[in-house]
């Protein structure tokens, strides 16, 4: 233990545990009001030398890489520091849990660029990574040894940690971060935050952001502070659980973007109901990095919380990148008197030993005043990139300084942002490359290849920079249902994918995006023109067509209406005054997530108890879902959803009524709700009604199904009371797709055309695997399904509750999910148990389901299954259809897994290829019909 401090940061560590034995971290499990757990500075120590333990009998050697795939802040800074002390190089990398094909390339990129390094996950997360040959993956539980290893004595030169930048997944770079430049970066830093031992840090920002490793573990460890740390969904999910945090652990230092600020901003009424439940007084400056801050918004959030004890000078706007280790210039103590009157805050001054220039294009320094690119240099910056000398190289000038990619200028030696010389868009502190995005939505049909841009503006006041998103539609002209088609998936493919919303979405004709002779758009130049007005006529079509999309516009009557209303205009960003009464929620844009923040947002701004999901579901609009919510007569004049006559069951779910063609009839797959095909539908606006069928059994007083055939008959029964006679298209998600069979062939006996039957990744025999699912099978995968428990606990779960009665399996489950995600499904244990038992209800009605009959072909979508090979799948289950049918049938691979090809991430591949072969098989069956009915009406003539 006799690394010095100055030497490496290995000995930041080893001075904490032994000058500030009794400081460390203390890592919260939730909440403010939820439990933590502390971990002194010596603990820290001790863990990190088991898992260094575990590296060494591993055989790595030093500058060998160890990529943490971690989620809990705990198991990241044990591993962490287990591969500093080892002379390892750890690199952060995040998860991405629900794609597997882009996390696959991923892991294959970084695999390669990080010369094979070893993998550190989670049990849980290891259980869910894709294949990839070659990768070496080792759980953090089996890493813990007890054979004691030397630390190593590295060099300030060697690299100390690897942090990826954002972009896809196949060109990420890795920052190499040196122990000098991070020693450096610590003492410079604390010239401006001065922190001490008596000092409390708080960060919620995941670790594969390096503000969060930098600015909120290494500064304040060097100083012996201690430090908390929250996993992000906790304050994403409840901003004002930020304020909370900090006023119950008495934090003095923090770190957050603009955009929550402006979160916070918005929650005035409800921080007013808190008083005397916050105390600011210790909380002396929060940095706010990432993105730029809004005047406004700094000023409106200081004012705001001025009563709760935080100091008028307590937030400080900052710049920082990863290769200048993170904040590295701060505007401390002058936010907001410096920037009266402007909109953007000044950055401040650089730290010690950090010199800034603002350079023209041949990278010559310009005078104060002058916009130019921002470049630095000094002891904190980068020497480059790892295993990429090309990107090296492009980022110094010749003599030496690091390319920002930012337009800035200085005043009096203060630094201001005007924009970047980069095509990227920050959004939330999020960096978006631009042809990350544009490739993207060039998969969408319809949409012209390279004749997308992605650009970010920024209208006066907002939070944060917004998208804006310009393609070429390649469609005719007058096709109005299709072009607002078009403009329905581009945005719900922007959400699926990077989770916010577009502010504009603008169709150009192919001569209004100005390209470079290499052929590269000029997004620069189309915001400039759209800031100018250019595209004003476009915008104008884009609105009149949406408002009559939308069914025109009526004024919303009543309190309810009103404050409805209010709520669709804040989650989609639009003017409360242009939210009509029978505005549609997902016609808005609304997906499957954002029904949970409206059922928040809905009981907690009309006192609504006990809104179930299904209730938004099938009353989208402002009025319907009005009339649904009945005022109670007792006190405070709370509400109830639904009003005491519950609406008789009819399993017909409208998800989107627009459009002429022939309906889709969609059945739920073995949970029994329809929730999973609200983002699917969203891409059938105005090209053909939408239905899902609900099981019978979830609302109070209904019985679930006796038998298959029950269901079946009722089934159709509804699709026949919705439409009367065929042609029909019917599909099925997983234990759906049977159903859906049975239902096209008793509406053949019925004398109708059933021109289309979809299978979504199932086949035709299910009887073996609903003989494998009793209670706690089925509990446990309705669990894994509504994200309460991961993959691998799915798997091990049942085992261990088998033989214990439903009601304590289910207490077991509901302990181990996240109560905040409870809180979003709004389920407790009865309601979880009565979903399990309808969901098992299910299984044993498949339990005696055998196939039998035909009907004239199948379109079978298939995707990776859930256990076994893709190709053993469909040769020796899938193809198995071929012996129900009496035609061809049709194969169709789509990308996911079984439980994700309608997640997020693939919903707009699916959507393309379902509707592509729906419209084939609709097209083909009519020609067929017509074809009979030619040659009938011929053989009649003779």
């Amino acid at each position: 233990m006799n690394i010095a401090p100055s030497q490496s940061i290995a000995g930041l560590l080893l001075h904490a545990a032994e000058q500030h034995p009794d400081s460390g971290i203390r890592y919260c499990l939730g909440g403010a009001d939820a439990q933590f757990l502390d971990q002194s500075h010596p603990d820290l120590l001790a863990d990190a030398a088991r898992v260094l333990a575990g590296l060494w009998a591993r055989g790595l050697r030093p500058q060998d890489k160890v990529v943490l795939v971690l989620e809990r802040p705990q198991d990241f800074l044990t591993a962490f520091w287990g591969a500093v002390l080892g002379g390892y190089v750890p690199c952060p990398m995040a998860p991405l849990r629900g794609d597997p094909e882009r996390w696959a390339a991923q892991l294959e990129h970084v695999d390669t660029l990080l010369d094979r390094p070893l993998i550190v996950t989670s049990e849980s997360l290891a259980a869910e990574l894709p294949p990839v040959p070659g990768l070496s993956v080792t759980p953090l539980d089996q890493l813990y040894g007890t054979e004691p290893a030397a630390f190593h004595q590295a060099a300030p030169d060697d690299t100390a940690v690897l942090v990826l930048t954002s972009g896809s997944t196949g060109s990420s770079k890795a920052v190499m971060l040196s122990h000098a430049n991070l020693l450096a970066s610590m003492a410079a830093k604390n010239g401006h935050h001065r922190l001490g031992a008596d000092d409390t840090t708080l960060n919620w920002v995941s670790f594969d952001h390096v503000a969060a490793l930098l600015e909120c573990h290494l500064l304040p460890l060097s100083t012996g502070a201690r430090q908390i740390h929250v996993e992000a969904p906790v304050v994403l999910g409840e901003p004002l659980e930020f304020l909370r945090i900090v006023s119950r652990h008495g934090v003095t230092m923090t770190f957050t973007p603009n955009f929550l600020l402006g979160l916070i901003n918005s929650s005035a009424d409800r921080i007013a109901s808190m008083d005397g439940q916050l105390d600011l007084t210790r909380l002396r400056h929060i940095i706010s990095g990432g993105e730029a801050v809004v005047c406004a918004t700094g000023e409106a959030f200081l004012d705001l919380l001025a009563p709760y004890g935080l100091a008028g000078d307590a937030l400080w706007p900052a710049f920082g990148m990863t290769e200048t280790c993170a904040g590295s210039v701060y505007s401390r103590a002058a936010f907001p008197d410096i920037d009266r009157g402007k909109e953007f805050a000044n950055l401040g001054t650089p730290v010690e030993g950090l010199r800034i220039r603002i350079a023209d294009p041949d990278d010559r320094p310009l005078p104060e005043g002058e916009v130019g690119e921002l470049q630095l240099t000094g002891p904190v910056i980068t020497r480059g990139y790892h295993n990429n000398a090309q990107a090296t190289a492009d980022a110094f000038t010749a003599d030496g300084w690091f390319r920002s990619g930012d337009l800035g200028r200085l005043d009096e030696g203060r630094l201001t942002l005007v924009g970047r010389s980069k095509d990227s868009v920050i959004v939330n502190g999020v960096n978006y490359f631009s042809h990350d995005i544009e490739t993207a939505l060039e998969q969408l049909d319809s949409v012209s290849a390279s004749y997308v841009a992605a650009f970010p503006v920024r209208p006066a006041g907002s939070d944060t920079e917004q998208l804006v998103i310009a393609f070429h539609p390649d469609l005719p002209e007058d096709d109005d249902a299709a072009l607002y088609r078009l403009i329905t998936a581009v945005r719900s493919s922007v959400v699926m994918h990077w989770g916010f919303r577009p502010s504009l979405i603008l169709p150009l004709p192919k001569d209004a995006f100005p390209k470079t002779s290499l052929g590269k758009i000029q997004r620069a130049l189309m915001r400039r023109r759209l800031e100018a007005g250019a595209y004003e006529t476009q915008q104008r079509h884009v609105a009149d067509l949406t408002l009559r999309m939308l069914g025109g516009y009526t004024a919303p009557e009543g309190r309810a209406e009103r404050i409805l209303a209010e709520i669709y205009a804040e989650m989609f960003d639009i003017d409360p005054g242009t939210v009509s009464a029978t505005a549609n929620f997902f016609d808005l844009g609304g997906t499957s997530l954002d029904i949970l923040r409206l059922r928040s947002k809905v009981t907690q701004r009309l006192g609504v108890t006990g809104l179930q999901i299904i209730t938004l579901m099938t009353a989208p609009t402002v009025r319907a879902l009005a009339a649904r919510l009945t005022v109670d007569p007792g006190a405070h004049g709370t509400n109830t959803a639904g009003g005491a006559d519950a609406p008789e069951y009819d399993p017909i779910v409208p998800m989107q009524t627009g459009g002429t063609k022939t309906p889709l009839f969609c059945v739920h797959p073995g949970v029994g709700e329809v929730l999973v095909f609200v983002n699917l539908a969203k891409y059938f606006v105005g090209d053909r009604p939408f239905y899902a069928l609900r099981a019978r059994g979830f609302n109070e007083g209904e019985k679930p199904f006796a038998t298959f055939e029950q269901m079946v008959d009722c089934y159709v029964e509804a699709i026949r009371a919705r439409q009367p006679h065929g042609p029909y298209a019917v599909a099925g998600y997983s234990y759906g797709g049977v159903v859906a069979f049975e239902i096209a062939k008793v509406l053949q006996s019925q004398g109708e055309r059933v021109d289309f039957v979809g299978s979504f990744n199932l086949p035709p025999h299910i009887k073996y695997r609903m003989d494998e699912l009793d209670f706690a099978e089925t509990a446990a995968n309705l669990a894994f399904f509504l994200s309460l428990i991961d993959k691998k606990q799915s798997r091990e779960l049942p085992g261990r509750l088998r033989g214990l009665a439903p009601e304590e399996q289910v207490a077991r489950l509901l302990a181990l999910a996240p109560q905040e995600r409870l809180a979003q499904l709004d389920l407790d244990a009865d309601r979880f148990g009565a979903w399990a038992e309808l969901a098992n209800r299910l299984t044993d009605l498949g339990r005696s389901y055998q196939p039998s009959g035909t009907v004239p072909s199948m379109n079978v979508f298939y995707a990776v299954p859930l256990r076994g090979t893709i190709d053993d799948w469909l040769e020796n289950e899938l193809r198995r259809w071929d012996e129900y049918t009496t035609g061809e049938n049709r194969y169709v691979r789509v990308p996911g897994e079984h439980y994700t090809l309608m997640s997020p991430q693939h919903v707009a591949a699916f959507q393309s290829i379902l509707r592509r072969e729906l419209d084939s098989a609709l097209v083909d069956a009519d020609r067929t019909a017509a074809a009979r009915a030619a040659a009938a009406q011929g053989e009649s003539l003779r």
